[in-house]
């Protein structure tokens, strides 16, 4: 049931993607399509959409999209809408609020097949609150590591692959690029996990003849890297594991 309700929300994500896609300076590197989860509100975020600091949102809780301006917050529930009916939304609202255009358009392919008739229904609201609690346990751990290892880095949710995560150098060793974060279930796994993987010079790191992980395993494989199950998942085991990860990358 959570594989059916992560890919709705993977689903309904794209429209903040391609808010971000219409009203974002388009960086080379695709960042400008990416999104923050905000822990306290438990919800997706685009980047600023106007100076004045508009913003589109998907709300986990309610299972809206929200729209978030300087003078008021705008809620449009979800469930038992159409793709038609929300577009039409989007389009009233951004020319409401930005006197612009809203676009349904992308430069990749979209995970899902979707048409105008389609409709949004959350049947498992347990399993709803499940991916919320991920994003947050996953948030919360990478912030930890970031300030325990020195580095710099923005915790983001890319709307094509859908995962939350980090990447950025290794302090001290500018050549090596490491990865870490939580991903939605794909040919590594049919369930969700976390994720840790390192590259040089731009190539994965071969993990092969790595030490066994005390918690996790390494993947040699299309991937190459530690993974962990989400399933009796939290802080302390997850921090463990990408401390772990890291410091065999690093040995």
């Amino acid at each position: 049931m959570i594989n059916e309700t992560g890919a709705i929300m993977h689903l309904a994500a794209q429209y903040l993607a391609a808010a971000n896609i219409n009203f974002v300076t388009k960086e080379a590197d695709d960042s400008h399509t990416n999104l923050g989860f905000n822990i306290d509100c438990q919800r997706l975020e685009t980047h600023a959409l106007s100076p004045e600091g508009d913003q589109l949102a998907l709300n986990y809780r309610a299972f809206s999209l929200e729209w978030i301006s300087p003078k008021e917050v705008i809620s449009f529930s979800l469930e038992g809408k159409t793709h038609l009916q929300v577009l039409e939304w989007l389009e009233q609202t951004t020319l409401t609020f930005l006197n612009k255009t809203y676009a349904y358009e992308f430069h990749y392919d979209l995970p899902y097949a979707i048409d105008r008739t389609y409709l949004f229904h959350i049947s498992d609201t347990g399993a709803l609150e499940e991916l919320a609690r991920l994003r947050t346990l996953t948030e919360n751990s990478l912030e930890r590591i970031l300030e325990e290892n020195n580095l710099e880095a923005s915790i983001r949710v890319w709307p094509h692959h859908f995962d939350t995560g980090i990447y950025t150098a290794l302090t001290g060793t500018p050549d090596l690029m490491i990865g870490l974060g939580l991903a939605i279930p794909d040919t590594v796994s049919d369930r969700h996990y976390f994720y840790a993987s390192a590259y040089k010079h731009g190539d994965q790191i071969d993990t092969s003849s790595f030490h066994p992980l005390t918690t996790g395993e390494w993947i040699s494989d299309s991937f190459q890297g530690g993974i962990l199950s989400t399933e009796n998942s939290n802080k302390t085991v997850l921090v463990g594991f990408y401390h772990e990860t890291l410091n065999q990358f690093k040995s």
